[in-house]
């Protein structure tokens, strides 16, 4: 991931050597070369993921290519907050090194895991993880389309709300490979810390829209995004109604930047008809960058 953005571009290789004197570790050798075991680990799986998406948004302005609004899931709403001018690359990678070291911690102090859950819509969720809290922790940690849901908690209490989605007719209800209950009150330690982070780190009000995962509507001022992106960590990631907000702004043009397509399957579930272009490549922003010319 963003080895042929380093080998073709000077900012990208800039970037990465911001990215080692700050984190403490040469980020890109662990992106290029891997092992993959230790790219995985949270504390490098975030870094790396942010990194990439902002080199991309960097690139893509260097073209005159610039968002009118965003959003991002989970860690990727640093990256929104990135592009929007909330606060500079490296003061950004401080805060997900924070957030990430924390909420492998967090897992490790509150072990927990999560589960997807698919063919059952919101409500019904919300309702099974009530019943089978059980004075354990189960909640909604992803609503990501309609009837496509992640639930989190007490690695007991996800395993009876997986048996039980079954028997309620869910087409999918599985475990996910994870390492701790993300977005639940398990991450009480790591909110705890990344809120102590955000106290001293400088924030500007974003230039653009930049949709809380938490709310599903734009941020506002700066305490309120101090309090939001502590917030995001212990709440569910409300990305259909962030999708939804977006689309409500009017007809525009979706990219998803970084690595992967996911968000862009969730934007056919969410938004009829609409569609978006990855660009997660040098070959992807050549593709985009002629299109834009045409």
């Amino acid at each position: 991931m963003g080895k042929d953005l380093a080998e073709r571009f000077a900012h990208a290789r800039q970037r990465y050597q911001e990215a080692a004197d700050v984190l403490g570790f040469d980020l890109a050798a662990v992106c290029f070369h891997g092992p993959e075991d230790e790219l995985r680990q949270t504390r490098a799986t975030q870094p790396a993921l942010y990194v990439h998406s902002c080199i991309l948004t960097d690139l893509l302005a260097e073209r005159d290519i610039r968002p009118a609004a965003a959003a991002g899931h989970s860690l990727g709403e640093y990256s929104a907050l990135y592009a929007a001018g909330a606060f500079t690359f490296a003061d950004g990678l401080r805060l997900v090194k924070v957030r990430a070291e924390a909420m492998q911690h967090a897992g490790q102090v509150n072990p927990g895991t999560m589960a997807a859950i698919v063919g059952l819509d919101d409500e019904a969720v919300a309702r099974l993880c009530e019943e089978m809290s059980d004075r354990e922790v189960v909640v909604p940690a992803n609503y990501n389309s309609p009837g496509q849901l992640v639930v989190s908690g007490h690695a007991s209490a996800v395993k009876r709300a997986v048996e039980a989605a079954k028997i309620r007719g869910a087409k999918l209800a599985r475990e996910l490979p994870v390492s701790g209950a993300f977005h639940s009150p398990l991450m009480k330690p790591a909110a705890d810390s990344l809120a102590a982070a955000l106290k001293t780190t400088p924030l500007k009000t974003p230039q653009i829209p930049v949709i809380s995962n938490v709310t599903g509507k734009p941020h506002a001022d700066v305490e309120t995004l101090r309090k939001l992106l502590t917030d995001q960590l212990l709440s569910p990631v409300r990305w259909t109604q962030s999708v939804s907000e977006l689309a409500r702004m009017g007809d525009a043009q979706w990219l998803e930047v970084g690595s992967g397509n996911v968000l862009s399957g969730l934007l056919k579930r969410i938004v009829a008809g609409a569609s978006a272009i990855t660009i997660g490549s040098a070959a992807d922003l050549d593709k985009l960058t002629e299109e834009a010319k045409a």
